[in-house]
C-alpha cells in the first residue's frame, strides 16, 4: 500500500515549497487548504504532479479522509502574516486550536507521525537573546498579535498532550523568519514588502528606525530542517528552532534589496506597530546537534533568487 503524506496549508508559502520538494522525491501528497490565504497560482503548479491530490477544506471543520495509509502529517495550516491574522483573528485562533485538534485526531486514528509547524512568534518580544527552546517567551496575551502567538502556543500544548496521553509520534519546529519563492506579493511581510516596493520603484517602508533586528532564512535551508526533523528518531519530539542565526538590521535588509534590484526606491520611516519585537534570533544549538542543521545559502543569494521570482509574478 502506497503511503500518503498529508500537508495542511499546502497552497501557502512554506506548504507549496514543501509539497514540491516531496513530490519531486516521489512521495504521494494529499494537500489540504481552504485557500483563505493560500494561492490558487501555487495550487495550479502542484496540480501538475500526478502524485498530488487536493482537498479544499478548512481544517477547523470536521476532516473526513481515509486513515489507513497516512504515514506523515505536516500541519502548516494557519494565517502567518500579521496583515491577515490581524484581519481574521478569530479564524486564526480556530485554525490553530480546533484545526490542530482535528489533525491530531487524524494522526491518532491513522498512526501517522505528526509534524507541527510552530513559530518564533511564541517567544513574543523576547527578553532573552538569542532565544533557545527552553525560553518561555514574553507575549502580550491580549495584544493585536496574540491571536497568532497564543494560537501557536496552545497548538504546541495540544500536540504534547496528545503525545503524552495517546503516545502518538509528534515533532514540533519553531520556524523563524523565512523567505523565498511562492511568497505572496501582498502578504505584508518585510522581505516581500521590500522586494515588491523596490521592483515598482515605490517608497520602501521601514517601520520604526530600522535598527530592530531579525534573522532571515532562505526557504531551501528551512526545508532541509523540516525534512530532517520528520526523519529523526521518534524519541526526539522537539520543540526545535529552525531558521538562520545570522542577525541583520531591517534597514540593512532594505538597502540590500535596493542594491540587488537596482531600484530607484527611497526609504521612508513609519511608526513601529504595537507589540512588534525589537530583536529576534534563534539559538540553533539543538537543531545543529540533533538534526545536523546548517544554513548554506547566504542572505544575498536567497534575496536574489526571491527577486527573480517576484519579477516573474508582478
Amino acid at each position: 500500500m502506497v503511503k500518503i503524506t498529508v500537508i495542511t496549508g499546502c497552497a501557502g508559502f512554506i506548504g507549496t515549497n514543501l509539497s514540491l520538494k516531496l513530490l519531486k522525491n516521489g512521495e504521494r501528497i494529499l494537500g489540504i487548504d481552504n485557500l483563505s490565504s493560500g494561492s490558487e497560482r501555487n495550487l495550479k503548479i502542484l496540480r501538475k504532479y500526478k502524485n498530488f491530490e487536493f482537498l479544499k477544506k478548512d481544517v477547523s471543520k470536521n476532516i473526513k479522509i481515509e486513515y489507513k495509509n497516512i504515514d506523515k502529517i505536516f500541519h502548516l495550516a494557519s494565517m502567518a502574516s500579521p496583515k491577515f491574522y490581524q484581519r481574521y483573528p478569530i479564524e486564526t485562533l480556530k485554525t490553530n486550536f480546533t484545526g490542530t485538534l482535528n489533525m491530531l485526531e487524524v494522526a491518532k486514528k491513522s498512526g501517522a507521525k505528526f509534524i507541527f509547524s510552530s513559530t518564533s512568534e511564541i517567544y513574543g518580544d523576547p527578553l532573552v537573546h538569542p532565544q533557545n527552546e527552553n525560553y518561555w517567551g514574553n507575549v502580550n496575551p491580549i495584544g493585536i498579535r496574540a491571536c497568532y502567538d497564543e494560537g501557536k502556543r496552545v497548538a504546541e500544548t495540544l500536540t504534547f498532550e496528545y503525545f503524552r496521553n495517546f503516545k502518538i509520534k509528534v515533532k514540533v519546529c519553531r520556524i523563524f523568519n523565512t523567505f523565498g519563492e511562492f511568497m505572496s506579493k501582498d502578504d505584508g511581510r518585510v522581505v516581500s514588502n521590500f522586494i515588491v516596493q523596490a521592483l515598482k520603484d515605490d517608497y520602501i517602508t521601514v517601520y520604526g528606525d530600522g535598527n530592530q533586528t531579525r534573522s532571515f532564512c532562505y526557504i531551501d535551508d528551512l526545508l532541509k530542517g523540516i525534512i530532517s526533523l520528520s526523519e529523526s528518531k521518534d524519541d526526539f519530539t522537539g520543540p526545535v528552532n529552525l531558521g538562520s542565526d545570522e542577525e541583520i538590521k531591517v534597514i540593512d535588509l532594505a538597502n540590500i534589496v535596493i542594491k540587488l534590484t537596482g531600484s530607484k526606491s527611497k526609504i521612508i520611516f513609519k511608526d513601529l506597530p504595537k507589540d512588534d519585537p525589537v530583536k529576534r534570533k534563534p539559538d540553533l544549538s539543538l537543531a545543529k546537534k540533533v538534526l545536523k542543521y546548517k544554513n548554506n545559502i547566504p542572505i544575498e543569494v536567497g534575496i536574489l533568487k526571491t527577486i527573480e521570482y517576484f519579477r516573474g509574478v508582478l
